[in-house]
């Protein structure tokens, strides 16, 4: 009989989430590798080149791939011939490493966990509590999958019952271009099929658990249905050209898991969930000998890359930047930004919103008039650091507030990720301004953009505070131009058109 010690559990999840915050799986680092190497959009390209880049300086560094930490997910088998020593719960000894992790000293990771969901939202200030799943099984020893699940990716899960009947490929296909870029493309998808509506949507979350080996699939070639329908939707979804951060080109999935289980007659409940360029995830084992050991990759397992700007990239000074500059830029056009800009996110704007709506003014100090937001909640920093990982948020979530923001502060334009919606785009054409994208999955090399930090208003809401960066040669994509064309409606149209005619090569079983 094993004996599990309350404090092994305790630190091995505290030091798997210090692990798995800074360094990416060897199979993600590689399969990003091929990825790069055969990318033919220049703009994809160059963001797979920054994330790939991004992960390296963490893994140097000991640093957060991102700045959204996530939401941390525990799957635990425990043996029936497991015993405990301890007086508190599996659960609370799960989320007191998540506690510890997420305040470490020396690299504290981002809370983003609030609770009162329908309410005040408060911050719980050190991400707990875990989403946690329990399974009882034979044997003597305690397993552990552990992930941190960006809200990004997790905001992009699907769920739908079929009809028995349905095509699955059909609604995957229709379901993934609806999905946009916010889940911050190339990545995984986990589909689950079959059970009931809950087990459907955990099947798809454990699925990404898993390592990832589509390459090593198609060589061998298919040998079951599942394994055809997973050969099949990888080619399938990455022929729509979506591409690296929805910018168009070759590679929208690194991989598609699929877990299956036994459903009712009447029913085929499927869920996709996707995971981000941040994949963040590990497996460990307890036997009762002590915590868990977790080991770096090599930095050999990192390809060289280096980053040059090309000759046609615009430097642009944000200090002198008027509203005539920025109709001369073009969609899909790569800027260096330097100069000062403001901070904002959901909360942010919500205050904002109220002020505005209820005839107050805003916070002394806070004048948007000429300048930019970027749309970030960036990592505490630690010592010899300005600001900690700075990649940005997605930008949908800000739509409701564009027009406003754009009619009312005087607001130049704005940097976020991914695609904006049609109402954003209209008052982006309407107040003739321009929406910027920066890389996600690349948040610690953006922070090394920025050079002085300070908060400018709103100092309770934590990472959601307004502050003022200033930035040195800060990469972003011109991705809604004063026209309100979006790069990244014409990117992937471009890109599908591109390769429609490369063949989808499915074995047969």
């Amino acid at each position: 009989m094993t004996i599990i010690k309350s404090q092994d559990l305790i630190d091995s999840i505290a030091d798997a989430l210090q692990f798995i915050a800074n360094y990416h799986p060897k199979d993600f680092i590689q399969a990003m590798t091929a990825a790069y190497e055969r990318e033919q959009s220049p703009a994809a390209r160059d963001a797979i080149a920054q994330i790939l880049i991004n992960s390296r300086m963490c893994a140097e560094n000991n640093r957060p791939i991102c700045q959204d930490t996530g939401i941390v997910n525990v799957f635990v088998k425990v043996g029936m011939h497991v015993q405990w020593q301890t007086d508190q719960s599996l659960e609370a000894m799960i989320n007191e490493g998540v506690r510890r992790a997420y305040l470490h000293p020396d690299n504290v990771l981002r809370a983003s966990i609030v609770a009162d969901p329908l309410g005040q939202r408060q911050n719980t200030g050190d991400n707990t509590p875990a989403v946690i799943h329990v399974e009882l099984v034979p044997g003597d020893k305690l397993e552990i999958d552990i992930a941190a699940k960006g809200g990004g990716s997790e905001n992009k899960a699907k769920f739908t019952i079929l009809n028995p009947s349905d095509s699955l490929v059909d609604w995957v296909m229709d379901t993934v271009p609806k999905m946009g870029a916010g889940w911050c493309p190339p990545g995984m998808l986990g589909i689950g099929i079959g059970g009931t509506a809950e087990k459907a949507m955990l099947m798809a979350k454990q699925s990404l658990m898993e390592d990832i080996d589509i390459q090593a699939l198609i060589e061998r070639g298919p040998e079951s249905s599942t394994e055809k329908l997973r050969v099949e939707l990888y080619d399938k979804v990455n022929k729509l050209g979506i591409g690296a951060q929805g910018l168009g080109g070759l590679t929208t999935v690194l991989d598609v898991k699929i877990k299956d289980y036994p459903t009712h007659a009447a029913s085929l409940p499927v869920a996709m969930i996707p995971n981000c360029a941040a994949t963040r995830h590990v497996h460990f084992v307890l036997d009762g000998s002590g915590p868990a050991q977790f080991e770096p990759p090599s930095l050999d397992d990192w390809p060289e890359i280096t980053r040059e700007a090309s000759q046609n990239t615009r430097h642009v000074n944000l200090d002198r930047l008027t509203a005539d500059d920025i109709q001369q830029w073009q969609p899909g056009e790569t800027l260096l930004l330097s100069g000062h800009f403001l901070t904002g996110r959901d909360a942010a704007h919500k205050k904002i919103a109220d002020l505005l709506n209820n005839g107050q003014p805003l916070p002394e100090g806070l004048d948007f008039h000429n300048r930019f937001i970027y749309y970030v909640g960036p990592v505490d920093p630690i010592p010899g650091e300005v600001v900690g990982p700075a990649g940005p948020t997605t930008a949908t979530r800000m739509d409701k507030f564009t027009e406003l923001m754009l009619a009312q502060t005087g607001l130049l334009g704005m940097i976020g990720k991914a695609e904006r919606g049609p109402g954003a785009i209209e008052a982006i054409r309407k107040h003739q301004s321009v929406y910027l994208i920066a890389v996600g999955g690349a948040a610690y090399l953006v922070s090394k953009a920025i050079k002085q930090s300070r908060i400018v208003a709103f100092e309770e809401l934590g990472m959601e505070a307004i502050r003022e960066f200033y930035v040195e040669n800060m990469p972003v994509t011109v991705a809604v131009d004063s026209r309100g064309i979006s790069v990244h409606e014409t990117g992937p149209k471009h890109w599908q058109q591109k390769i429609a005619d490369i063949p989808v090569k499915v074995e047969s079983v």
